[in-house]
């Protein structure tokens, strides 16, 4: 299989500095190089809970869309997340598939480019930082353009840094 260029949007609010680094390591060792973006604070959205740390990492894989997505999960239960019976609320570890290649995709709950880009500043921002040239499969624009001309969800972004990053 060929290599394939996807966008995984990272998040956590609980031990956010520990799951973060954590996913990246594990990401780099499965997967090879990876490039982040900047990393942002933000309060949750549709919940009461502790600030959200969130960012973009970009990787090379020869995976397959659904290998892709198991590995993604299995970091995620590797956390100590569980997703039965889960909505909106506090999490360990969440890697979410913004984008698999110029993949244009609904199927099983599966929608790819995810929607979450064009929604929360906490996405889109950090992706057009990562990758602002890049086209939107479905727009045609830049997400660079996309996040000067943003009107989602409002949401205060704060910039931090990792220990140790």
């Amino acid at each position: 299989m060929n290599e394939i260029e996807a966008y995984i949007g990272v998040g956590s609010n609980i031990e956010p500095a520990l799951h973060i680094a954590n996913a990246l390591a594990a990401l780099e060792k499965n997967l090879g190089p990876i490039a982040v973006s900047p990393l942002y604070r933000s309060a949750p959205v549709g919940f009461v809970g502790d600030a959200f740390i969130n960012g973009v990492i970009r990787v090379t894989s020869r995976a397959g869309l659904d290998e892709l997505i198991e590995d993604l999960k299995g970091l995620e239960r590797q956390s100590g997340r569980n997703r039965r019976g889960e909505g909106v609320g506090s999490r360990e570890l969440d890697l979410d598939l913004l984008l698999y290649g110029e993949s244009i995709l609904r199927r099983d709950g599966l929608v790819l480019p995810r929607p979450d880009i064009l929604r929360y500043p906490f996405v889109l921002r950090p992706l057009a930082e990562l990758a602002p040239a890049r086209l939107h499969p479905e727009t045609g624009q830049t997400f660079a353009w996309h996040w000067k001309h943003f009107k989602g969800i409002p949401t205060e972004l704060e910039a931090v840094t990792l220990p140790g990053a």
